[in-house]
């Protein structure tokens, strides 16, 4: 097939989706504070500002792969982008918690079928020239952890200088903008076949019930989103064409790297959002200041991953960085569990916050690419879906329970010192999880990872 001679312009717009998709999750962390002022969310369903999206995001990004085949991946990426504008409005406009919430669950449906449309079309750009697919891939991989760190920074200098209903407002233009660019993206012919419905609802709707039975200690809701998940593994071995087979279940070191990625989400993510809440409502910072402090960790994040992780991966495989990234993740998340009262930035924020940016930045990518190396090339898009699923799925279920801890203190410190430590101790068990169960050697996993990814 001929090289779209448009492919890098092409590209600019599918690494603006990936860009745009991670910084939905990161925007709203300083905005949380306000939103609670003014939309009254109580200190349990404040979490749902983020669960929401990652929820919807998390539950539907296996459907967002098969739709891609079926219909193009252009034109669901083109629909991912109304929906995800749609539920950008609905966030701004809320006058109320529920309405927020509902929005940041559109803006997560939206986002579950961009990302993996955007793959495909990177795929179809570049597939064909390994060498330009490495740095295609490296600029797209690149886009995730920039828009992690553009979200924290913009989140803190919108909420301070406008006002809350910013940081979703900015998506509008910027989607108009990706709609009007996407002539340059492929024409993607799709396939017969059929859509597996009922699995998508009861794999999104379980994980939902799951993670509010935690939240609000309702165990009738949680066992029902058991149940809901039992029914979602039944229709995957009956239904012919479903959207996780379970026969993947057999690739080597797919089930560990996915139990570690879910417990690196579950220690992270509660991590950082109570380290949100910790600076504005204990130290007193205000939305720019509070969006400033996180940026030192973002950016760490951001040159570890793109700088050093990569080369570390091929030189010593995956298992001991995930074990040492875990266990360093573990290190600074309890670090931030001293901050009290009247802890400083400086001596009880910065440190800490450091030592787990790194932790993070271990083990993500290794984890990663550990659970897509043993799937045949076929398989790789699917093991790829799994693995961010795993993620979010994680995410969410930490900060539900981590909520739980914290909201169970009378003093607000003290709760988000137990959140800290709770999170520490996820940490730890994946590590100890990992060392147990990952048995694939780890010097040979970096480079059958490097060939996967570029199927």
């Amino acid at each position: 097939m001929a090289e779209n001679p448009r492919r890098w312009w092409a590209l600019i717009v599918l690494a603006a989706a990936q860009f745009m998709v991670i910084m939905d999750t990161s925007i709203i962390g300083v905005a949380l504070p306000d939103m609670q002022r003014d939309l009254g969310f109580t200190a349990n369903s404040l979490q749902w500002v983020f669960n929401a999206y990652v929820v919807a995001f998390g539950g539907l990004l296996l459907l967002g792969g098969r739709l891609s085949d079926l219909f193009g991946a252009r034109r669901v990426f083109v629909t991912g982008w109304v929906i995800l504008i749609a539920g950008s409005v609905i966030a701004a406009a809320a006058g109320n918690a529920w309405t927020e919430i509902l929005g940041r669950g559109v803006q997560g449906v939206g986002g579950a079928l961009i990302a993996p449309a955007a793959m495909t079309l990177l795929m179809m750009l570049f597939g064909g020239n390994p060498r330009e697919l490495g740095k295609a891939m490296a600029l797209y991989g690149a886009a995730a952890p920039a828009g992690g760190t553009a979200g924290v920074f913009l989140g803190g200098v919108i909420t301070e200088y406008l006002s809350w209903p910013w940081v979703f407002i900015i998506y509008i233009p910027i989607g108009v903008a990706t709609l009007l660019a996407t002539g340059l993206l492929p024409a993607v012919q799709g396939k017969r076949g059929s859509v597996d419905v009922v699995g998508a609802v009861s794999a999104t709707a379980g994980i939902a019930l799951a993670v509010y039975g935690i939240v609000s200690e309702n165990w009738l809701a949680g066992l029902g989103g058991v149940a809901l998940l039992a029914l979602f593994l039944i229709v995957q071995r009956s239904v012919r064409e479903p959207l996780m087979p379970l026969s993947i279940w057999r690739t080597p070191g797919l089930a560990s790297s996915n139990l570690a990625m879910a417990l690196l989400g579950a220690a992270w993510i509660p991590m950082w959002y109570f380290l949100n809440l910790y600076l504005q409502q204990v130290l007193g910072y205000g939305a720019f200041p509070s969006g400033a402090a996180l940026l030192p960790m973002t950016v760490a994040i951001m040159i570890f991953m793109i700088g050093i992780t990569a080369k570390l991966l091929g030189r010593f495989g995956a298992k001991p960085l995930i074990v040492i990234g875990l266990l360093v993740l573990a290190a600074g998340v309890f670090g931030l569990s001293f901050a009290g009262e009247g802890g400083s930035f400086a001596v009880n924020v910065l440190p800490a916050s450091l030592i787990a940016a790194v932790g993070m930045s271990l083990a993500y990518i290794p984890a990663m690419m550990s659970a897509m190396s043993g799937a045949r090339p076929e398989e790789a898009g699917l093991a790829s879906g799994i693995v961010n699923t795993t993620y979010n799925v994680g995410s969410a279920l930490g900060l539900a329970v981590m909520t739980a801890i914290a909201t169970s203190e009378q003093r607000l410190v003290d709760g988000f010192q137990g959140a800290f430590v709770g999170a520490a101790v996820v940490a730890v068990v994946g590590a100890v999880l990992a060392v147990a169960l990952m048995r694939k050697p780890a010097a040979a996993n970096a480079p059958a990872a490097d060939e996967r990814a570029k199927v």
